[in-house]
């Protein structure tokens, strides 16, 4: 079978699950959704995030390293095999999420609140999640990957899903585009940085307090335009951090 065609089924497989485990992380974990709400996780529109996509060929290769570890000890060896997965991980992580700030003006996720964390972008706890899904990879998925793409290579019909994945993430990826520009020139503008879950918050009540049918894929479309919505999510920040300076300063002449 194609090397490539490996990375696609790779990308969507782990793009797909990943935004399943987000999707329940963010609904019964996640400290910010603290009404319990379904969150539709990441920047694009559809079912997929592509760091988990990356992620999932990451640890597929990276899993091919153990032969190269040479210790004796098999729990020792496979201890350091994850912690070099989780740091491949963790540090392809901190520049995906700093490319997004300093270039785009856009914060995709923010760690801010979690201990020991680093321009709010990775932290301890996650690099630690991102250690027991590379065990869970290893363990669970990665003996049978070879055997599904054993399969995959004897059912070429399969591959239409994998066509069909990548055209419909081609089209949400064009689309989401557009939206991150005009975001962009916005936050550019005013220089400011758009925390991208707050301007989906924001465009999630408007949609709800005008009860619109916009559904739970298409996060920043609405009646209204964008650059209203971030107007309105501007105005927001600025009473934010203005009521912040002001906790400060009374805390302090306290």
């Amino acid at each position: 079978m194609s090397f490539i065609l490996i990375l696609a089924f790779l990308f969507a497989i782990g793009s797909l699950i990943g935004w399943v485990l987000e999707l329940f992380f963010r609904r019964f974990f996640d400290k910010a959704n603290k009404e319990r709400k379904w969150i539709n996780p990441g920047f694009l529109n559809g079912p997929y995030l592509p760091i988990y996509g990356i992620s999932l060929i990451m640890l597929y290769l990276l899993a091919q390293l153990e032969q190269y570890v040479h210790i004796d000890n098999d729990v020792i060896r496979k201890l350091i095999l994850f912690f070099i997965m989780a740091a491949c991980i963790t540090i392809f992580e901190f520049f995906t999420g700093m490319i997004f700030i300093v270039k785009l003006k856009i914060e995709l996720w923010d760690y801010t609140e979690q201990p020991g964390n680093i321009k709010g972008v990775i932290c301890p706890l996650f690099s630690f999640f991102w250690m027991v899904l590379s065990a869970i990879y290893y363990f669970l998925i990665d003996p049978y990957i070879q055997e599904a793409l054993l399969w995959l290579s004897q059912n070429l019909a399969f591959s239409f899903f994998i066509g069909a994945f990548f055209g419909v993430f081609a089209v949400d990826l064009t689309v989401t585009i557009r939206d991150m520009i005009k975001i962009y020139i916005f936050a550019n503008e005013n220089e400011i940085i758009v925390r991208l879950e707050e301007l989906k918050y924001e465009i999630s009540e408007f949609k709800a307090q005008r009860k619109e049918k916009y559904g739970f894929f298409m996060q920043l479309r609405s009646s209204d335009t964008i650059q209203h919505h971030l107007e309105r999510y501007k105005s927001i920040q600025e009473g934010f951090d203005k009521y912040k300076d002001k906790l400060k300063e009374i805390t302090e002449k306290r």
